[in-house]
Order: C-alpha cells, then sequence, then structure tokens
C-alpha cells in the first residue's frame, strides 16, 4: 500500500519542470505528460538529456562543445561531458544566464547567532569583492590548478574566496572551523594548499571561540607541504587576528580586508576552461585509512546543480534560500550554486537554538522572506519532539516559504506528518539524498509528483538509478526481488557530476576502488535503499548506509578517523577497536558505537570512556563523540582470514538485522558475542 499523501503542487503546470516537458516533446515529436515518463526518456537519451539542460537551464561558455558524450561511453573511466566547451563556474553564478538579476538587489546576507552583525550584499557589490580577490590571488602567485583552502565558517568572505578561486582556476576545498587540528590536517595535508583562508574567531552556542590555536597547528603542519600565505578574515573584531604568530611559523600572513583593499586594481577576469577542469576538492569518509580527496569538475558540477535548483526546485531570481550547513557539507557547495539562477542565499553560521531557542531559524526564515530552506533530518526530529510548530506563532510569516529540504539521513514518516502541522501546507517538504561522492542529489524533489510520508519523492532526471540485490556477485548484479525489497543504490548510467578522479598519486585506482569494484560498470553508491512499487516505482526509502560509513546526525565519517586518534592517544591502553554506526527501525537517528579490546594488563573503566569521548572531541568534533565506548567480549573483534575488521556485520547486528555467519569470519564467536550485546543493550539499555 503506498504511504499516505502529504502534498501536492497546487499549480504543477506553471513549474520548471512542466515547461521543460514541454520543450522536450516539443523538440523530439513526444507526448510525455507526466515525471515518471520524462525520467524514463531522459536516463535513455543521456546526451540529449543534458544537452536540453545545457540550455533549457542556461550555461555561460566562450566556446560551445562539441559533443554531450561519446556514443556508448562507459562510466568508468569518467566519461567526458560537454568537451570542448569553455566555461567559468564563477562567471556562471556571478552573472547568471537565463535569469535577469538587477545588479542593486540582494545576492547575499551573511546572518548569525548574533542578530546586529547581519550584512547584506548585493550583486554589484558580490562582484566587485571577487573581482579585488581574484586580483589579489593571482597577485600572489595562485593559477589554474592551484589549491586555495577554506578553515572557514559559512559567510560571504567564504563565499567570495571560493568564487575568486574559481575565477582564476584554482581548485577550492572548504573545511568548518568547528573540525578538529588532526581532522584538518588529515585532509589538506594531502592536497598541499598554496594560500588558506581562516577565520580569527567563531561565535557558536552563545559563545566566541578564537581560532588562533588551531589555526597556528594547522599551519604548522601545512608550511611543509607548500603553504604559503594565510589570510585571516575577522569576523569577530574584539579577537586577535594573530598574524605576527602566523609569520613566525615561516608564512607570509595579512588580515582580509586590508588584503583586498591592497590588490591590484585590474578588470573581473574570468578564466576560460574545459567543462571537465577540476573546482572542488571534497573528502570521502576515511573507512580505511586517510579521508580520500574527491576531486569534481567545474562543468559537472554546474550543470547538475542548475538541473536540481532550476528544474526540479524552482528556484529563480525571486527566490532565496537558507541551507543550515557547515563548509565541510556538500550542502554548502550544492546551495551556493543556486545564484546561478539569479537566487539570493542567505548564509548563516552558529547553533541553530540560539538566540531563540528552537525558533531561532523560523524567525529568520521569516524576517529574512525565505523561500527555500535546507537543513538536516535531526533538525526537524529536533522540533518535533519538542512539538515546536512555527506556523502557530502570530509574530511569523512564513507564507513565502516554499520548500523544505532534509537530507544527512532519512526523515522519519512521523517527522514528515509534523511538518505539515508545523509548517504552512503549501510546502514542498522534499527529503533528498546524494552525497560528497557525487556533489548532487540521486534522490530529489519534483513539482509534478505528490509528498508521500517516509519516502523521497523521485530519482532526479538523467540519474540511472537501480536497487541491486547485495548478495549479487560482482559480475552478475542482479535486481531486488520481489521488486520493493531493500538492496544496494546503484546507477547504471555516466552523469557529468562523476567525480574527476581522487587527488594524489594512484587517485585513478583508488576512485574505482571506491565505486566500480563492487560491481564493475556500475556505480556503487554504498546506500541501502528500497523503492516502493506502489507509488510508481519512484518512491525512494533510505535505509541507511550499506558500508562502514558513520553519519550521526548527518554527520559523514568514517570509523579511521576514530582510530586514529586512538593509535595517537591510547596506544598503550587499546589493542585493538571496531567503530560503527547503529540505526534500528525505531531510531530516529544513528548512534556511533566503539567497542575497544583493552592491552594487556590495561582495564576498561568509566575513566577510560570519558577519556576516549574528551580526545575524540577535542580532536575530531563534538559530532564525532561516540555515543556508546564498551569493551569488547572475550572473543575480540570479528574479523576475516586475512584480519581485516567486519564492521558492516557489527552494525547490522547492532541495527537489528539478521546475517548469516559466513566462512569469511575467522571468529564468528565474535558476532555472537555481539547479537548477545545488542539483545541486552535492547531490553537494559534502549538508545
Amino acid at each position: 500500500m503506498a504511504a499516505p499523501e502529504l502534498w501536492r503542487h497546487a499549480s504543477p503546470q506553471s513549474t520548471q519542470m512542466w515547461k521543460f516537458l514541454q520543450h522536450v516533446n516539443s523538440k523530439y515529436g513526444l507526448d510525455i505528460d507526466d515525471y515518471p515518463t520524462l525520467y524514463k526518456w531522459s536516463v535513455e537519451n543521456v546526451a540529449a538529456f543534458w544537452d536540453e539542460v545545457w540550455h533549457f537551464a542556461g550555461v555561460k561558455s566562450s566556446k560551445p562543445f562539441d559533443q554531450v558524450l561519446a556514443p556508448d561511453a562507459p562510466m568508468f573511466p569518467r566519461p567526458d561531458f560537454f568537451a570542448g566547451a569553455l566555461i567559468n563556474f564563477a562567471e556562471n553564478l556571478l552573472f547568471p544566464a537565463n535569469a535577469e538579476v538587477n545588479e542593486s538587489d540582494i545576492a547575499v546576507i551573511t546572518a548569525t547567532e548574533n542578530e546586529d552583525h547581519l550584512s547584506k550584499m548585493s550583486w554589484a557589490e558580490l562582484r566587485e569583492q571577487v573581482r579585488r580577490c581574484s586580483s589579489a590571488l593571482r597577485a600572489a602567485g595562485v593559477k589554474e590548478n592551484s589549491v586555495v583552502a577554506g578553515f572557514v565558517a559559512n559567510h560571504v568572505q567564504a563565499l567570495v574566496a571560493l568564487l575568486s578561486a574559481a575565477t582564476v582556476g584554482a581548485i577550492w576545498t572548504g573545511i568548518s572551523p568547528d573540525s578538529g587540528v588532526s581532522a584538518v590536517l588529515d585532509r589538506l595535508a594531502q592536497i598541499r594548499p598554496q594560500l588558506l583562508f581562516a577565520d580569527n574567531a567563531t561565535l557558536y552556542n552563545g559563545k566566541e571561540w578564537s581560532g588562533k590555536a588551531k589555526t597556528l597547528e594547522i599551519v604548522d603542519g601545512l608550511k611543509k607541504q607548500g603553504l604559503e600565505l594565510v589570510i585571516v578574515i575577522k569576523g569577530l573584531k574584539n579577537i586577535d587576528s594573530g598574524l605576527d604568530d602566523l609569520r613566525s611559523k615561516g608564512v607570509e600572513a595579512e588580515e582580509y580586508d586590508g588584503w583586498l583593499k591592497s590588490s591590484p586594481d585590474e578588470p573581473l577576469v574570468f578564466t576560460q576552461l574545459p567543462s571537465s577542469h577540476p573546482l572542488y576538492i571534497l573528502y570521502s569518509s576515511g573507512t580505511t585509512g586517510l579521508p580520500k580527496a574527491i576531486v569534481h569538475t567545474a562543468g559537472g558540477t554546474l550543470l547538475q546543480h542548475k538541473k536540481e535548483h532550476f528544474i526540479h526546485c524552482s528556484m529563480s531570481p525571486s527566490s532565496r534560500l537558507l541551507y543550515f550547513t557547515t563548509t565541510s557539507w556538500m550542502m554548502h557547495h550544492w546551495s551556493v550554486s543556486a545564484l546561478a539562477c539569479g537566487s539570493s542565499l542567505v548564509l548563516y553560521s552558529g547553533s541553530p537554538f540560539k538566540p531563540h531557542a528552537y525558533f531561532s531559524l523560523p524567525r529568520l526564515l521569516s524576517s529574512l522572506r525565505v523561500t527555500h530552506f535546507g537543513t538536516s533530518a535531526a533538525y526537524l526530529t529536533a522540533l518535533e519532539a519538542n512539538d515546536i510548530r512555527p506556523i502557530a506563532d502570530p509574530s511569523l510569516d512564513l507564507s513565502r516559504l516554499e520548500a523544505i529540504y532534509s537530507t544527512a539521513s532519512p526523515l522519519p514518516p512521523s517527522t514528515f506528518n509534523f511538518v505539515y502541522k508545523a509548517f504552512p501546507a503549501h510546502v514542498n517538504l522534499a527529503s533528498i539524498t546524494g552525497g560528497t561522492d557525487i556533489i548532487s542529489l540521486f534522490g530529489a524533489p519534483c513539482p509534478l509528483l505528490p509528498v508521500r510520508a517516509g519516502e523521497i519523492q523521485c530519482a532526479g532526471l538523467g540519474m540511472a538509478i537501480d536497487v541491486i540485490d547485495s548478495a549479487s556477485p560482482p559480475d552478475q548484479p542482479s535486481p531486488v526481488e520481489p521488486a520493493g525489497s531493500p538492496g544496494d543504490l546503484v546507477c547504471t548510467k555516466p552523469f557529468p557530476c562523476q567525480p574527476l578522479t581522487f587527488f594524489g598519486p594512484g587517485g585513478e585506482a583508488k576512485y574505482r576502488a571506491a565505486y566500480f569494484e563492487r560491481f564493475p560498470g556500475l556505480w556503487h553508491h554504498g546506500d541501502f535503499v528500497r523503492v516502493d512499487p506502489s507509488a510508481g516505482g519512484l518512491g525512494l526509502v533510505m535505509l541507511g548506509r550499506s558500508d562502514g560509513v558513520l553519519k550521526p546526525a548527518g554527520v559523514r565519517f568514517g570509523s579511521a578517523e576514530i582510530y586514529n586518534v586512538l593509535t595517537r592517544f591510547f596506544g598503550g591502553e587499546v589493542e585493538d577497536a571496531v567503530c560503527v554506526g547503529r540505526r534500528r527501525e525505531t531510531d530516529k537517528d544513528e548512534t556511533v558505537c566503539l567497542f575497544v579490546v583493552m592491552t594487556e594488563g590495561r582495564k576498561f573503566d568509566h575513566d577510560v570512556r570519558e577519556r576516549i569521548k574528551a580526545a575524540v572531541k577535542r580532536e575530531l568534533s563534538p559530532r564525532h563523540v561516540p555515543g556508546i565506548v564498551e569493551e569488547c567480549g572475550p572473543a575480540g573483534i570479528p574479523k576475516t582470514g586475512n584480519g581485516k575488521k567486519i564492521e558492516v556485520a557489527v552494525k547490522q547486528i547492532l541495527s537489528g538485522m539478521h546475517i548469516k555467519t559466513n566462512a569469511s569470519v575467522a571468529n564468528p564467536e565474535a558476532l555472537g558475542w555481539f547479537r548477545e550485546w545488542a539483545r541486552r543493550d535492547a531490553e537494559e539499555l534502549p538508545n
């Protein structure tokens, strides 16, 4: 039986999705009249579909492409989409195609917990800031393929730095200031940035936090990797920028405002580059060693985001998007691309519950007349748990709110129902899914389809997804039977936002191993899903990760990050460990569970548990801290015959799944201990 229907668009034929459907009909002599048929056409005609997106959504290029995609192009090695075209990503955001933008209109609003510090920037001012910053970057020796990093919060200076790097053809990578030093160096030391933007301080949860000590450690680690210049953004004026201390590390250091003012007075010039030119570096979760540096292309990112924003989300110059995100999360990169539709942005940094408790963000949505609001499932479930209903507050005006987007973890059916009691009924609540790996979405909003409780509305246009039986042999992947059964999410045909490669030596081999080793020829995404056949075969239900990635409260990281902390700080006490995420059917979020094996002669107790949690919080972030830290049973960690930890089996057992022990488990009694632990925990300590 289909899940309950909660919403339908009041005027679907007024949307860009419908206009795109009619455009395809007119050009190709078709008679498509609904989304399922349009989707089917898009995945059966990959090159033609992306050709139409390029022109319908609008891409500004100095040279047209020779072809969209080579005939019979495989998914691996990565195919070259839009070969021959020359574009600049930043130009497409600052001077959007197919969108009328008045340069005096507001382009960006920066907001924090301190309501007195709200600032606005027009399109003309944003372009001028990028002109100055890109000129300063060029003067500092930054050029095509240079790496520019940001240890910055979600504010307009970070956006200017990102756009300026793209303007000159450099590669941008961003990491949030709440990350620990180890987490930052694990990522940035691999990619050897030439220049680093860093905040002097951040405001979070009502407190001001100096970033000086962290930045000094990071610079100390990166100086030997080629770091030359640090630009300090003084967001909190009463806290020291630490320029002299930074210079003592052997790098140049300047304050952002002065650096921009002293930049050469040169025109804004957008370096024209191939569609496949690298734009961003994001990071994998680090399940086996250091997080891998994923390189995303300018053209693939632009086309995919513009398809999603313009066609799926109906964004336009009258839209205003606030996505509650950090700069580390791919949703930051996704959200800033809304500029390419002429939409304005609200960049927010700080706690979502300050300064007005649970009404903090709803008040911001009201006062800034936000039309599209993005957040995590954890935020919406927190509103539900506390019965916070912004629509009931007469001081709030949410009439302009058109859409609420939820991602990072599955949104429970009860929360779907709650949102339609807490926010205006006309809102398109869209649970969406995709990831760092594709810097975009597999599961997307759709104005031509209903919203059903617990389901993602549809697979995005051009994304040829399927659900494969997890037990299939690699060379013979088979769809799940019967339809609607859980399985592994795969993509069967090329798409332009496939990563270019992984940064550094052996990048191509790491890229292949990450996505194409499980089922050669198919993109294996690592999500466990099912498709609701009663909803026309389009409604997606996310069931968590099918690998060892951890996602508590939507923060995506790998067990290796926890293991690295244990090795560094507890090498003499902890001999071995297994770290997995647990999400049972009754749980609204995932819990990180860490089980340790103590070295001979050392005892596990409350003090060890708390010291481990404190170290993880200090070195990584508060969101990495395990909810459960316990000692393993006498059989130790379940492992294969060659000594590899069997994390996924432990994860499935703790999550209440029934698994069979196979011959690859060298110590099956260890899995038996975890089964018994999970049983006792469910009875005695429900979490």
